[in-house]
This record gives C-alpha cells, structure tokens and sequence, in this order.
C-alpha cells in the first residue's frame, strides 16, 4: 500500500511534469525484465527528438536503500525525495542520477498564495541528471509505455462508470470486506441499506441545493419584471 506521503510525491511530481510539457504515468513496466519504474516521462522536443525521464520515488532511508530493483534506463534519471531525506542520503546518490526534493505547503504559504494551490506541496531540482543512452530499445520502451497509459484510461473510465459496471455479488462481497458487522438479516447493521441511504440522501441534498438556487433566480427575475413593466 502506498503511503500519504508517497501519494503526495505522486501527485505533485506528475503536475510538474505536465508543466514542463511531459507526457507522464507511473508505474511502468520496463522491457528486458528491467523492473517497474516508479514514473515514466515521454517528450517529443523541438528538434524532434524525443526525451525520456525515469523517477523513482523514495520516502525513507530504509526505502531508499532497499533491494528493490532501480529502473533508471532514461535519458534522465532521477530520485524524487522528501527534503529531509535527500539531505541524509545525498552523498549516496551516483553522480550521473538527479534528485528532485519535494516540501510540502505550510499554512503560511498557503494562506499567501495568489494563485490556486493544486498539489500538495512542490519540487525544487537539488542536482540535475546527467544525459544518458537509453537503457532498452526505444520501441518496446514506447509499446510499454502506450500500454500504461491505456491501463490509466481504463481505471478512469471504470471510476466514471461507477457501480453500474459491478454485479451485486461481487458488490456484497466487497461490502462485506469493508465492514466486520456486516449481517444481510440485520436492519441495524446493514452496510449495504446504509450505503444505498446515504448516496440517496447525498443525491437529495444536491438536487434541494440545485432547487432552492433555481428558486432565488426565479425570484429575482420576478423582481426585475415587477419593477420594470414592459
């Protein structure tokens, strides 16, 4: 399982890759059983040539030091860490890998911002990588990188189409994995009658705020007529 912080590095990394105009996803598996690269970064440059960028996400020295294989095969590679963790580990890093070092917003900076805060914290280059050949051939590093990508669409479009896509079965089961006292023949602690509940009373919630909106609009306009007969 991934922690929060990992999550967190996630999600500010893939935005900053976006914003250098990359094409990011993670989780990538790399050809020639080269292991699973942590975040993949595609870029079609001006010339024409296109740039590669592997990142690996550590959060702590025993992370960091794992066994777990390093798929830096880009022509730029880089570890992604947490500050405090960069500072301890920095003279472990070989010279030709990167290191970007991620911070996370204070409430300060947060309530100073001018602009709409969108991660969760922010990534500032401590050494820059060094240019290298790629580690695999270019076609079966792309042919796996389309298929990562399409993975990611996949889950999106799972997530848009929600429950529907279930059967009820595998709905209960699920539902009971979720909540130990769950029993089918028990009002009191039906998890599933309470779920069904509180989506319904969410929808009703949404659907008064819509109504009571329209309503004030409504009156408004009345207003106006009512002052400025034609």
């Amino acid at each position: 399982m991934k922690t929060k912080l990992t999550k967190q590095l996630e999600e500010t990394l893939y935005a900053y890759c976006m914003e250098n105009g990359a094409v990011p996803v993670e989780e990538v598996t790399m050809p020639d059983n080269r292991g699973i690269v942590d975040t993949l970064s595609y870029q079609q440059l001006p010339d024409g040539q296109t740039e590669w960028r592997c990142y690996e996400l550590k959060v702590t020295k025993t992370d960091f030091h794992s066994k777990a294989q390093l798929s830096f095969i880009g022509h730029y590679n880089y570890f992604v860490l947490p500050y405090d963790l960069y500072v301890t580990v920095a003279t472990e890093i070989p010279t030709e890998i990167g290191v970007l070092s991620y911070q996370p917003y204070d409430a300060i900076r947060l309530a100073q911002a001018t602009d709409p805060v969108t991660t969760p914290g922010y990534l500032t280059v401590e050494k820059k990588a060094r240019y290298q050949d790629l580690g695999v051939a270019e076609d079966l590093l792309t042919n796996h990188f389309i298929h990562s990508l399409n993975r990611e669409v996949y889950k999106a479009k799972q997530a848009e189409q929600g429950l529907g896509q279930f059967s009820s079965h595998r709905l209960y089961k699920e539902l009971k994995k979720r909540y130990q006292h769950y029993d089918i023949s028990t009002p009191e602690t039906n998890f599933y009658d309470q779920f069904i509940e509180d989506t319904q009373s969410s929808a009703v919630l949404a659907l008064q705020e819509e109504v009571d909106a329209l309503n004030h609009e409504l009156a408004e306009l009345q207003a106006q007529l009512r002052g400025n007969p034609s």
